[in-house]
């Protein structure tokens, strides 16, 4: 008798192991350099809907996390299961190098595709943007264009981040260069525009008015704007758009997990989540909140400078120089 409990009890025991969560959880690691709150509201909704993955992230500049990937891939294994960051220069790269697993999500009919190329590498799951982010204090009337920049209420007090240092900015240097000309640059410097360390740090030096204006990444001033700063955001009509596509690391061990979280990501309910955090949704079924005064995906597309991505790689250290040399008076 005691046998045939011994053995009903280690049956049941078995069976209850193999249903605990802890022990059939798969496992998902993101490397991104989108902002905790956004990144930590999707993990929360994310594992919400799929319990059975414990998901984990590292959230950094995409120059570190470029860095970290390089140094996991010198050691033979990649810790990332997915990589979701603005700069898309890499994503090229690391396809190139064979880094990536192509994945054709089921959302991808739903989205708007930036990349010509496509090939499921790679998808844009933001659309990022920059514009004049400006004070009220000292600027009255909502700058037009990109012309604005060169007259003279924004004499000696708008600051562009070193296109060295960010890459977001570095896009978007090279995208008004090609353009307006370095005629465009030429001009700035003579209005005595400033080179900034970072995106960040020249919309905080903008918001206590040390500037006046400065080129703004979407999501960083509607926050300093969503907690109370005098600021706002002026798109002109020739928008710098720059993705921000996500992939999934080739030969991950966690490859369904990965699949499911680019499928969440493209989603109707991640990308709410995106649209509110101030930056735009790839979606067109996404309500953008009104207090942003953003413009539409749809639109936003219509209005953007084209981009080469292939040529802006190639032309990275010559462009860089060129921009440093006139902004520094060389």
């Amino acid at each position: 008798m005691r046998t045939i409990s011994g053995i009903l009890l280690l049956s049941l025991c078995m069976f209850m192991g193999a249903a605990s969560p802890a022990l059939s959880a798969e496992k998902l690691i993101v490397y991104t350099s989108m902002k905790e709150s956004l990144i930590g509201k999707l993990k929360a909704q994310f594992e919400k809907k799929y319990p059975d993955i414990s998901m984990d992230y590292q959230s950094a500049g995409a120059g570190k996390l470029m860095a970290k990937i390089a140094a996991e891939r010198q050691s033979g294994t990649v810790l990332a299961d997915v990589l979701w960051t603005s700069e898309v220069p890499d994503f090229y790269n690391l396809k190139k190098e064979g880094v990536l697993e192509p994945y054709t999500s089921s959302e991808i009919g739903n989205v708007l595709n930036p990349f010509k190329d496509f090939d499921g590498s790679f998808t844009a799951a933001r659309l990022g943007t920059l514009g004049i982010g400006y004070n009220k204090k000292f600027i009255k009337e909502t700058p037009k264009a990109w012309s604005d920049l060169t007259t003279k209420p924004f004499k000696g007090a708008f600051g562009i981040a070193n296109p060295s240092l960010s890459g977001t900015s570095y896009m978007s240097v090279a995208l008004l260069a090609e353009k307006f000309g370095w005629e465009f640059f030429e001009a700035l410097r003579k209005n005595g525009a400033k080179i900034g360390k970072g995106s960040g740090q020249v919309i905080d030096d903008t918001a206590s008015g040390e500037l006046v204006a400065s080129l703004a990444v979407d999501y960083i001033i509607n926050d300093k704007i969503k907690k109370g700063a005098p600021m706002a955001l002026a798109y002109p009509p020739e928008m710098l758009v720059v993705p921000s596509p996500v992939a999934i690391i080739k030969n991950t061990p966690n490859l369904g997990a990965a699949k499911k979280f680019v499928d969440f990501l493209l989603s109707k309910e991640a990308q709410t989540i995106i649209a509110g955090e101030g930056t735009l949704p790839v979606r067109t079924d996404v309500e953008i909140p009104a207090a942003f005064n953003m413009p539409t995906p749809a639109e936003a597309m219509k209005r953007a400078i084209p981009i080469d991505y292939q040529s802006l790689m190639e032309k990275k250290e010559a462009n860089v120089k060129r921009f440093n040399d006139i902004m520094q008076g060389k």
